[in-house]
């Protein structure tokens, strides 16, 4: 069975898709406002259509929800997801770790994830998984990883080895990670300044304790701030400004955070909080394990096997990012965001993705009242 299970992921990680790059964090429960871990990435890739989607048990495996590529048209790489006893798992490429070990089958990690997304209940499961698949592994990457006992850790696994990263042993009960690995290749890599931007933009929440998934998707992954040039653009009341080593960029797909569980509570309650497509022009849904988690127009519907919104949000994005020729597109219309009339997309947005987030507690209340009345009903 073993060797069956093996031979099967190398057939998976034959087919090589696009590497991630992103800007994360794993948060402990006691830095949250409900006391609930999190884990969150806003995704930067070279596929810029993205769609969720829920993949149910088969063959002794687990269902799960997860972000792929729209032209992944099989579902093998899985970016981001979360499945039914509430694991979680998300990755940041990194580009310290492997050097020039000569291994040329690369780009691997979404097939990794979605392996582990079958198969994994637990960190110490990932961790094991880490420890007998085949080598070498085909990855660069940190992978973030959460479960439903409030487990956290991150792995920074290149082909032949790996280093862990424990939340347990955070000091202030959050780890953060870009595009570089702690123990790779010192001053190598990228992500540095996003780095310090999310470590200066999340300093206030950490010292308050008050951390939620609104403030990774509606702060962090739609404020341009430059901790490098030390200002914040995001009201400064420019029109234009270059994309250039903020959180949200150009190239970002998604912001998602996925939302654990108390140890105890029903592992169905873990929910993802996802905007869709480039973050600051995205609303934000809730999607959960099941027949009904995913909202339709999350998932691939066109003939192009495109989400719906995804498509939405990327016309809303041309509009920011206008300009096609020579290096216009590194230049960002910083009006279509934030303006002094109200009217740009993050500030008309704001409204919406709070009354999202209100209507998402709601369901996930609902859901908690029926799970603990079936509990209940059990032990008489």
């Amino acid at each position: 069975m073993k060797k069956r299970i093996l031979m099967s992921l190398v057939a998976v990680l034959a087919v090589v898709l696009a590497v991630d790059a992103c800007t994360s964090a794993i948060v402990s429960g006691k830095l949250t406002a409900n006391g609930r871990p999190l884990l969150w990435k806003n995704r930067d890739t070279n596929d810029l259509n993205n769609r969720v989607e829920r993949i149910k048990s088969h063959d002794g495996l687990m269902e799960f929800v997860a972000l792929f590529d729209s032209r992944d048209l099989q579902d093998t790489a899985a970016w981001m997801g979360f499945n039914e006893a509430g694991f979680a798992i998300m990755n940041t490429a990194s580009y310290n770790l492997n050097g020039n070990d000569g291994v040329k089958n690369m780009d691997r990690e979404g097939e990794l994830m979605r392996y582990a997304l079958e198969r994994c209940k637990t960190v110490d499961d990932f961790e094991s998984l880490l420890n007998t698949l085949p080598k070498p592994l085909g990855v660069e990457a940190n992978f973030g990883v959460i479960d439903a006992a409030g487990n956290g850790a991150y792995f920074e696994t290149g082909n032949f080895k790996y280093v862990k990263f424990d939340l347990a042993d955070a000091p202030e009960g959050i780890l953060v990670r870009t595009n570089y690995s702690y123990s790779g290749v010192k001053d190598k890599g990228m992500g540095y300044v996003r780095e310090k931007n999310e470590k200066n933009l999340l300093a206030p929440h950490i010292a308050a304790q008050d951390i939620t998934p609104a403030v990774f998707t509606e702060e962090l992954s739609r404020t341009f701030y430059n901790s490098q040039l030390g200002k914040d653009f995001t009201r400064s009341g420019d029109n234009w400004i270059v994309d250039q080593d903020f959180i949200p960029r150009r190239i970002s797909s998604a912001s998602v955070v996925i939302e654990g569980i108390i140890p105890g509570e029903n592992p169905l309650l873990t929910t993802m909080w996802i905007a869709l497509g480039y973050p600051p022009c995205a609303e934000v849904y809730a999607v959960w394990v099941g027949e009904d988690g995913v909202a339709p127009e999350l998932t691939g519907t066109t003939a192009d096997n495109h989400s719906v919104q995804c498509d939405r949000v990327n016309k809303r994005k041309a509009e920011v990012f206008p300009v096609e020729r020579g290096n216009g597109k590194q230049y960002l219309n910083l009006s279509k965001l934030y303006n002094n009339e109200g009217t740009g997309y993050c500030q008309t947005l704001a409204l919406k993705n709070r009354q999202a987030y209100k209507r998402g507690y709601e369901e996930i209340a609902r859901r908690r009242a029926i799970y603990n009345k079936s509990k209940k009903g059990k032990k008489k």
